[in-house]
């Protein structure tokens, strides 16, 4: 294909991912209780910078519905101040972490453990975001956005109030962006639903001319950029900052190596190199902490728009960060007509599907009780306590695998060239503890070679390692490339006849 229609495909794809990012660029950062402009401010670095320099080139980054509940907690708790310097404090340790290759380490976190997060985020994120569509402000914590809930819906009246204006105008915006995803005709199957429902809760508010909360954003976007100061720094010698540095870090790179290998197999381009990746957020993070905006991941709902619209190469990301900054520079007048209510009833329907009960069964029904009660446990943690203590107790329970195999942990993996065919032997019991070594061989397969597996000295292999493997398997024989496996039996011979 010439190298003009490339550009072609990518100006279009830009244009399709910018439509579904400037909604939410500027709902997570409502949702992580930061003005309008930070969370665009993210978007903008996310695509011309990060996007430039990514090792997944069709993946997004920009503000992410995963860190808009820590953010809000860090905002509340340690003032927005100090949000900056945790920022810098984040983005260089992944770049760190990049730099030492410890990106696939991060593939090693349980899927349970990474889906009950996301689980229990959607779950704050629709409880507290269920008071912006009042047009009333979040509540501290989860469980208390939790309780308020019936008596906000239920203090509604039938007096024509801001409130009930503000909630009329909330369920038109979903009403509209789920009508148009289900109904929308072929031809225009690249209009984000997201955008199509601020677009109708933005018309309907200007056709009721009440007064609603709007989005507040400043006449230049260089005004919105305010860098932390030197006391700010200071914070840095404070432990409970440091601690939260180094848990954006952990959780910003844990959600956005998940959304690069699911972009991985939407696609049969080049394959993400991870720890360039890491690098790359890292610099991305650095950049949000000294502009004073929002902390940002590779996103799966932006990037998957991408991989949709057509996109090739880089410049697809690259670009909507363009038109981002256009947008905002020449038009932000268009921005603050938008109801806060409408990007609310956005971030309703986002944290709704983030509430995966369908990745619970397939995990329920294909290794059993144990993923399921990681996935459960982690999302309850999440709700009830905060982001990282919900991580750390489903990596714990995740240890709880190692356990039927603590005398045989250990597992080799052996290469061979057999004619044609490149050949390898697994001796030993395949664990999150040995998923990185086992992942880096698999990559290094050349593509389009047969590839020959020698399973019969595998003695066990955990969920992890599984549906590692089970990518692994459906990615090479997408791309036409023969996988045989000899000895195979219990999971790992139900995973090559599931592959097929």
């Amino acid at each position: 294909m010439p190298r003009l229609q490339f550009l072609g495909r990518d100006i279009t794809a830009s244009i399709v991912v910018f439509l579904v990012a400037m909604p939410l660029c500027m709902g997570i950062a409502i949702a992580s209780g930061v003005l309008a402009e930070k969370g665009l401010i993210t978007g903008i670095i996310g695509g011309i910078i990060v996007g430039a320099l990514a090792g997944s080139p069709l993946q997004v980054s920009g503000p992410a519905a995963g860190l808009a509940v820590i953010v809000y907690e860090l905002v509340r708790d340690q003032g927005l101040s100090a949000l900056g310097p945790i920022l810098v404090l984040a983005g260089a340790v992944q770049v760190a972490a990049g730099v030492f290759r410890l990106g696939g380490w991060f593939k090693a976190i349980s899927p349970a453990v990474v889906h009950g997060m996301l689980a229990g985020i959607g779950v704050l994120i629709v409880v507290g975001q269920f008071h912006v569509l009042f047009d009333h402000r979040p509540l501290p914590s989860g469980l208390q956005n939790l309780a308020a809930a019936p008596s906000r819906l239920l203090g509604l009246s039938s007096d024509l109030r801001a409130t009930e204006f503000a909630f009329a105008i909330a369920l038109a915006t979903i009403a509209a962006m789920l009508g148009w995803e289900k109904l929308r005709p072929a031809s225009m199957k690249l209009l984000p639903g997201a955008l199509v429902g601020v677009v109708a809760g933005t018309i309907l508010s200007l056709i009721l001319g009440v007064e609603v909360a709007r989005v507040q954003v400043p006449d230049s976007i260089v005004g919105a950029i305010t860098p932390p100061t030197g006391n700010a720094f200071m914070r840095l010698l404070d432990p409970s900052v440091i601690a939260a540095g180094v848990a954006i870090a952990f959780i910003a790179s844990a959600e956005t190596l998940l959304s690069a290998a699911a972009v991985d197999k939407m696609h049969a381009g080049v394959r993400t190199d991870y720890n360039k990746e890491l690098r790359a957020q890292g610099v991305g993070n650095l950049l949000c902490g000294f502009a004073g905006a929002l902390p940002m991941t590779g996103v799966i709902v932006r990037s998957s728009a991408n991989v949709q619209a057509g996109a090739v190469t880089r410049l697809s990301a690259i670009l909507h960060g363009v038109w981002i900054l256009g947008f905002v520079a020449a038009l932000p007048f268009v921005l603050t007509a938008i109801p806060m209510a409408a990007l609310g009833a956005i971030l309703v329907v986002t944290g709704f599907r983030l509430v995966s009960v369908k990745h619970a069964t397939h995990l329920f029904r294909d290794y059993g009780v144990l993923p399921v009660a990681i996935w459960a446990a982690t999302l309850v943690m999440v709700v009830a306590t905060d982001l990282l203590t919900g991580v750390l107790v489903g990596i714990g329970l995740t240890m709880l695998e190692l356990v039927p195999h603590l005398r045989r942990l250990r597992l080799k993996v052996f290469e061979a060239s057999e004619g044609d065919a490149h050949a390898i032997t697994l001796d030993g019991t395949a664990t999150f503890v040995t998923l990185p070594k086992l992942s880096e061989t698999l990559d290094r397969v050349p593509a389009g070679t047969h590839v020959r597996i020698d399973a019969s000295r595998l003695d066990a292999v955990d969920h992890t390692s599984a549906e590692m493997l089970r990518d692994w398997f459906q990615r090479r024989r997408a791309s036409g490339t023969r996988v045989e496996i000899t000895g195979a039996r219990g999971r790992i011979a139900t995973l090559a006849a599931g592959s097929h």
